[in-house]
């Protein structure tokens, strides 16, 4: 057993919103579960699951099928709210915060571009979290893509996904046209935030700066410590997976 294996309560709670029906298995569901999350923490390949899981085919197949289908999607959308109520929180944030990270190639492979600013060569997560930095929305480009530029893209995708945000906080990096066209397209307001301390140095950010805790969580899983997915959607799902699990560990 790893601890990276679902308790009894959570895997409860996944066959509840995912209405997995009871039936006679060759696997057991549970498994492949644990073997995702065992996949997203420890980083490694897929035909390097250990022995004890079903067969990595199988995995991989369950992987693709549950990414399709949006399954983690609804999950990552079920349990946001779930851990927001414990919290004395509205179920359905209103305000997100937008930012962006550079991740590292870890596949020659894989799409790829380079961060001029940061001197990163790879690919770049644009995400939107609520106010306690859970993930809302995802996407991922190449890392030579301008935060302004992904914004809109990024913005349509929170759209799709029928979120209840209003207003997004952002850095200074998504000035300019994009405000404008974000709110006459789709109804959002960026707020752009910008440090009062630069004469002091670096000093957080009050609630933008939430989103950099969130980066160094994604940090915690050495699958996304790099990125060895193949394609961007991959590498959006392997996001999803790592907050599933962030979130599940705190209900």
């Amino acid at each position: 057993m790893y601890r990276t294996d679902l308790t009894e309560i959570r895997w409860q709670y996944i066959k509840k919103v995912l209405h997995i029906q009871i039936r006679k298995r060759k696997h057991d569901l549970r498994e492949i579960w644990n073997a995702l999350f065992y996949v997203v923490k420890t980083g490694c390949q897929w035909r390097m699951l250990p022995s004890h899981f079903p067969k990595w085919q199988l995995v991989y197949y369950y992987y693709r099928k549950w990414s399709s289908q949006t399954d983690f999607d609804l999950l990552l959308n079920e349990l946001r709210g779930l851990v927001r109520l414990k919290r004395g929180q509205y179920k359905d944030s209103t305000v997100g915060i937008m930012d962006s990270q550079s991740v590292r190639w870890g596949n020659n492979r894989s799409l790829n571009g380079i961060d001029g600013n940061k001197k990163v060569k790879g690919i770049k997560r644009h995400v939107i979290v609520d106010k306690n930095g859970f993930l809302i929305a995802v996407m991922v480009t190449v890392a030579n893509v301008h935060d302004s530029k992904a914004a809109y893209l990024l913005v349509q995708m929170l759209k799709k996904l029928c979120s209840s945000v209003k207003v997004i906080l952002a850095d200074g990096g998504y000035r300019g046209n994009v405000i404008e066209a974000v709110k006459k397209s789709f109804g959002y307001i960026i707020q752009v935030v910008v440090s009062n301390y630069k004469e002091l140095g670096f000093r957080p950010i009050h609630k933008r700066w939430i989103v950099e805790r969130t980066f160094s969580w994604f940090d915690n899983y050495r699958r996304l410590c790099r990125n060895y997915e193949l394609t961007f959607d991959s590498a959006e799902e392997m996001v999803k997976i790592a907050s599933i699990r962030l979130l599940l560990n705190k209900i």
